[in-house]
């Protein structure tokens, strides 16, 4: 196994079940991939994701996996409310974790009568793109005619636009044309752009993300998301998979017309009888041969994807008891800071996210507080 994140190791916990001896490399000193941590001073911070959307996907590795179950191995809390948005004409709004008839009643208190009913809508026929798509796409293995779904399965409605029935193709004309609020537009937007998408250029199905948190949750790992990466580590670990870190693996041996191990940094060479990649590929890995081969579910070629500013803050004072942990502070103008993300520039005004944990594994004592402001940014470049 190339790669030690979280899917490698799920798979790689998965493969040891299966019966296979398997051994990971890794280029870093540690596992985890983009679940970092950063400590100091008695601060703790979770250098990636703050939460957890989709726990059904972990509960399901550790009950294939071993005895104990997720919740034996980390302790999961349920953040509610879910997310307080600040838009920019000064309405706040505090969205319950898992209940739509909450979220559709704090909508029409905060936005106004109807402005529920739309995002209720809304999230009806996301629940429908979820249904068509959660099969082909998420529980089978994928299929080399990877346009299993043939269209779009987000259902818009049908518009009267410059004379013409048009149907919503992107985020952005789903906001505009069936949410019928600037607020609950950049709603929207706030969850396409917070997993580094154009709402611009976005799929319709993109609406599955706010269906799935909403549907689902938003989940908070005590001791950060750090603690998640952990356990699989240690469910991995039980099932007697080796880890090799500092191994950067530069090339993928072939015999005999398949992959035969792995050749490492410092000219090491591992055999294997199955090699598997838990990374990103890249041009050499396999001499003589592309990438990806014809027909292949591939990653969008040379696209540059938005990047994560964050400023992890080490504050005096205790939390408030009713601080929210999670705040997202809307874009002032949202147009402009598209442009500018997607455009290769510094937004004027980004989106912010605020995180408050209320985790004392966070913070040194009850008068000090871990805080995180992430905004999305444009690409950077490689950074190591």
């Amino acid at each position: 196994m190339i790669g030690a994140g979280t899917g490698a190791m799920a798979a790689a916990a998965r493969l040891a079940v299966a019966g296979d001896k398997v051994t990971v490399y890794e280029r870093s000193a540690s596992y985890g991939g983009s679940l970092g941590r950063h400590e100091h001073e008695g601060f703790v911070f979770d250098t990636g994701p703050g939460l957890l959307h989709l726990p059904a996907v972990q509960r399901d590795l550790f009950v294939k996996t071993g005895r104990e179950s997720l919740e034996q191995c980390v302790t999961l809390t349920q953040v509610d409310p879910a997310s307080r948005h600040l838009f920019a004409d000064g309405t706040a709004v505090s969205l319950p974790n898992a209940s739509r008839a909450g979220v559709a009643s704090a909508l029409d208190a905060a936005l106004g009568a109807g402005a529920g009913e739309r995002w209720t809508g809304f999230l009806e026929r996301a629940r429908d793109a979820w249904d068509r798509s959660r099969r082909p796409l998420l529980e089978e293995p994928l299929r080399a005619d990877h346009q299993v779904l043939g269209r779009d399965p987000y259902p818009a409605l049908r518009q009267r636009r410059l004379l013409r029935t048009r149907q919503a193709a992107t985020v952005a004309e789903i906001g505009a044309w069936e949410l019928g609020d600037a607020r609950l537009a950049a709603l929207l937007d706030g969850y396409a752009l917070s997993y580094g998408l154009d709402p611009r250029t976005a799929p319709a199905s993109a609406a599955l993300l706010p269906y799935m948190e909403q549907s689902f949750g938003s989940w908070y790992v005590m001791g950060g998301m750090r603690e998640l990466a952990r356990a699989v580590y240690e469910r991995c670990v039980a099932r007697r998979v080796e880890f090799v870190f500092g191994a950067e693996v530069v090339r993928v041996l072939e015999k005999d017309g398949r992959a035969a191990g792995v050749e490492l940094a410092d000219g090491a060479v591992a055999e294997a009888d199955r090699v598997v990649l838990g990374v990103r590929p890249h041009a050499g890995l396999v001499p003589g041969q592309q990438v990806w081969g014809a027909g292949d579910v591939t990653v969008r070629p040379g696209a540059a994807v938005p990047g994560r500013f964050t400023v992890l803050l080490s504050l005096r004072g205790g939390r408030e008891a009713d601080a929210v942990h999670r705040t997202v502070v809307h874009s002032a103008d949202a147009a402009a800071e598209q442009e500018a993300v997607f455009g290769g520039r510094v937004a004027a005004h980004p989106t912010v996210t605020v995180l408050r944990p209320d985790d004392p594994a966070t913070r040194p004592d009850e008068a000090h507080e871990a805080v995180t402001l992430t905004a999305v940014v444009a690409p950077q470049g490689p950074v190591e």
